[in-house]
Protein backbone atom coordinates (compact mmCIF):
# COMPACT_ATOMS: atom_id res chain seq x y z
CA UNK A 1 0.00 0.00 0.00
CA UNK A 2 2.76 2.45 0.83
CA UNK A 3 4.58 1.62 -2.41
CA UNK A 4 1.45 2.54 -4.39
CA UNK A 5 1.13 5.76 -2.41
CA UNK A 6 4.78 6.62 -3.04
CA UNK A 7 4.33 6.01 -6.79
CA UNK A 8 1.20 8.18 -6.87
CA UNK A 9 2.93 11.00 -4.99
CA UNK A 10 5.91 10.73 -7.37
CA UNK A 11 3.62 10.90 -10.41
CA UNK A 12 1.78 13.92 -9.01
CA UNK A 13 5.10 15.62 -8.25
CA UNK A 14 6.37 14.94 -11.77
CA UNK A 15 3.18 16.36 -13.30
CA UNK A 16 3.29 19.46 -11.07
CA UNK A 17 6.99 20.09 -11.75
CA UNK A 18 6.40 19.57 -15.49
CA UNK A 19 3.48 22.01 -15.45
CA UNK A 20 5.57 24.60 -13.62
CA UNK A 21 8.42 24.20 -16.11
CA UNK A 22 6.07 24.55 -19.09
CA UNK A 23 4.38 27.57 -17.53
CA UNK A 24 7.72 29.27 -16.89
CA UNK A 25 8.81 28.48 -20.45
CA UNK A 26 5.65 30.08 -21.84
CA UNK A 27 6.21 33.17 -19.69
CA UNK A 28 9.77 33.45 -21.05
CA UNK A 29 8.50 33.13 -24.62
CA UNK A 30 5.76 35.71 -24.03
CA UNK A 31 8.32 38.12 -22.59
CA UNK A 32 10.58 37.56 -25.59
CA UNK A 33 7.67 38.42 -27.91
CA UNK A 34 6.93 41.58 -25.91
CA UNK A 35 10.61 42.61 -25.99
CA UNK A 36 10.81 41.94 -29.74
CA UNK A 37 7.70 44.05 -30.36
CA UNK A 38 9.23 46.86 -28.30
CA UNK A 39 12.29 46.75 -30.59
CA UNK A 40 10.06 47.01 -33.66
CA UNK A 41 8.28 49.97 -32.09
CA UNK A 42 11.60 51.71 -31.32
CA UNK A 43 12.60 51.47 -34.98
CA UNK A 44 9.14 52.57 -36.15
CA UNK A 45 9.31 55.60 -33.85
CA UNK A 46 12.68 56.47 -35.33
CA UNK A 47 11.13 56.29 -38.81
CA UNK A 48 8.13 58.35 -37.68
CA UNK A 49 10.54 60.99 -36.33
CA UNK A 50 12.51 61.12 -39.60
CA UNK A 51 9.49 61.56 -41.88
CA UNK A 52 8.57 65.14 -40.82
CA UNK A 53 12.21 66.20 -41.26
CA UNK A 54 12.25 64.63 -44.71
CA UNK A 55 8.96 66.27 -45.71
CA UNK A 56 10.24 69.64 -44.49
CA UNK A 57 13.50 69.19 -46.40
CA UNK A 58 11.84 68.36 -49.71
CA UNK A 59 8.89 70.75 -49.38
CA UNK A 60 10.77 73.74 -50.75
CA UNK A 61 11.93 71.82 -53.78
CA UNK A 62 8.63 70.11 -54.51
CA UNK A 63 6.13 72.95 -54.30
CA UNK A 64 3.99 71.49 -57.07
CA UNK A 65 3.85 68.03 -55.52
CA UNK A 66 1.82 68.96 -52.45
CA UNK A 67 -0.43 65.92 -52.90
CA UNK A 68 2.49 63.52 -52.41
CA UNK A 69 3.68 65.35 -49.31
CA UNK A 70 0.16 65.34 -47.89
CA UNK A 71 -0.13 61.59 -48.43
CA UNK A 72 3.18 60.97 -46.66
CA UNK A 73 2.15 63.19 -43.75
CA UNK A 74 -1.26 61.48 -43.44
CA UNK A 75 0.30 58.01 -43.70
CA UNK A 76 2.75 58.91 -40.92
CA UNK A 77 -0.08 60.19 -38.70
CA UNK A 78 -2.05 56.99 -39.33
CA UNK A 79 1.00 54.86 -38.52
CA UNK A 80 1.64 56.71 -35.27
CA UNK A 81 -2.02 56.37 -34.26
CA UNK A 82 -2.14 52.68 -35.19
CA UNK A 83 0.61 51.86 -32.69
CA UNK A 84 -1.94 51.52 -29.91
CA UNK A 85 -4.44 49.49 -31.95
CA UNK A 86 -2.58 46.20 -32.12
CA UNK A 87 -0.03 44.53 -34.34
CA UNK A 88 -2.35 43.85 -37.29
CA UNK A 89 -3.53 47.44 -37.66
CA UNK A 90 -0.06 48.77 -36.95
CA UNK A 91 1.53 46.64 -39.68
CA UNK A 92 -1.15 47.73 -42.18
CA UNK A 93 -0.56 51.41 -41.36
CA UNK A 94 3.20 50.98 -41.60
CA UNK A 95 2.79 49.35 -45.01
CA UNK A 96 0.75 52.38 -46.10
CA UNK A 97 3.55 54.68 -44.91
CA UNK A 98 6.12 52.62 -46.80
CA UNK A 99 4.07 53.02 -49.98
CA UNK A 100 3.72 56.77 -49.46
CA UNK A 101 7.48 57.10 -48.95
CA UNK A 102 8.08 55.14 -52.15
CA UNK A 103 5.83 57.59 -54.00
CA UNK A 104 7.71 60.52 -52.50
CA UNK A 105 11.06 59.20 -53.65
CA UNK A 106 9.73 58.30 -57.08
CA UNK A 107 8.51 61.88 -57.57
CA UNK A 108 11.72 63.28 -56.07
CA UNK A 109 13.70 61.74 -58.91
CA UNK A 110 12.36 64.56 -61.12
CA UNK A 111 14.09 67.27 -59.05
CA UNK A 112 17.86 67.51 -59.69
CA UNK A 113 18.44 70.17 -57.02
CA UNK A 114 16.68 67.96 -54.48
CA UNK A 115 18.94 65.05 -55.38
CA UNK A 116 21.97 67.25 -54.65
CA UNK A 117 20.77 68.56 -51.26
CA UNK A 118 23.07 67.42 -48.43
CA UNK A 119 20.22 67.57 -45.91
CA UNK A 120 18.00 65.35 -48.05
CA UNK A 121 20.87 62.95 -48.76
CA UNK A 122 21.56 62.62 -45.04
CA UNK A 123 17.88 62.05 -44.26
CA UNK A 124 17.52 59.44 -47.00
CA UNK A 125 20.55 57.56 -45.67
CA UNK A 126 19.13 57.63 -42.15
CA UNK A 127 15.77 56.45 -43.48
CA UNK A 128 17.38 53.59 -45.43
CA UNK A 129 19.27 52.49 -42.32
CA UNK A 130 16.09 52.69 -40.26
CA UNK A 131 14.15 50.66 -42.85
CA UNK A 132 16.79 47.93 -42.62
CA UNK A 133 16.60 47.96 -38.83
CA UNK A 134 12.80 47.75 -38.99
CA UNK A 135 13.12 44.74 -41.26
CA UNK A 136 15.49 42.96 -38.88
CA UNK A 137 13.38 43.85 -35.82
CA UNK A 138 10.22 42.62 -37.59
CA UNK A 139 11.96 39.36 -38.49
CA UNK A 140 13.06 38.81 -34.88
CA UNK A 141 9.57 39.61 -33.61
CA UNK A 142 7.93 37.22 -36.07
CA UNK A 143 10.31 34.38 -35.17
CA UNK A 144 9.58 35.01 -31.46
CA UNK A 145 5.84 34.94 -32.18
CA UNK A 146 6.23 31.69 -34.11
CA UNK A 147 8.05 30.07 -31.19
CA UNK A 148 5.50 31.38 -28.67
CA UNK A 149 2.47 30.36 -30.75
CA UNK A 150 3.93 26.90 -31.32
CA UNK A 151 4.50 26.56 -27.57
CA UNK A 152 0.90 27.37 -26.68
CA UNK A 153 -0.63 25.33 -29.49
CA UNK A 154 1.27 22.06 -29.02
CA UNK A 155 0.90 19.45 -26.33
CA UNK A 156 1.40 19.81 -23.36
CA UNK A 157 1.65 23.59 -23.65
CA UNK A 158 -1.91 23.81 -24.92
CA UNK A 159 -3.11 22.24 -21.66
CA UNK A 160 -1.43 24.99 -19.66
CA UNK A 161 -1.78 27.97 -22.01
CA UNK A 162 -5.57 28.27 -22.03
CA UNK A 163 -6.23 28.18 -18.31
CA UNK A 164 -3.43 30.67 -17.62
CA UNK A 165 -4.49 33.17 -20.28
CA UNK A 166 -1.77 32.70 -22.88
CA UNK A 167 -3.25 33.66 -26.24
CA UNK A 168 -1.98 33.51 -29.79
CA UNK A 169 -0.04 36.57 -30.97
CA UNK A 170 -0.28 38.17 -34.41
CA UNK A 171 2.64 38.37 -36.80
CA UNK A 172 3.87 41.77 -37.96
CA UNK A 173 2.88 41.40 -41.58
CA UNK A 174 4.55 43.22 -44.44
CA UNK A 175 3.00 43.51 -47.86
CA UNK A 176 4.98 41.48 -50.41
CA UNK A 177 6.36 44.61 -52.08
CA UNK A 178 7.00 46.17 -48.66
CA UNK A 179 9.04 43.19 -47.48
CA UNK A 180 12.08 44.74 -49.14
CA UNK A 181 13.06 48.11 -47.72
CA UNK A 182 12.40 50.92 -50.19
CA UNK A 183 15.34 51.98 -52.31
CA UNK A 184 16.02 55.52 -51.28
CA UNK A 185 18.45 56.94 -53.78
CA UNK A 186 18.26 60.50 -55.02
CA UNK A 187 21.78 60.54 -56.43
Amino acid sequence: MTAVLIVLVAIVLIVVVGAILFYNGLVRKRNTVDEALAQVEVQLKRRHDLVPNLVAAVKDYMGFEQDVLTKVTEARANAVAAGSKGVSEQSAAENQLTGALRSLFAVAENYPTLKASENVLSLQEQLTTTENQISFARQYYNSSVLEFNTGIQTFPGNMIAGPFGFTKRDFFEAEPEAAVPPVVSLR
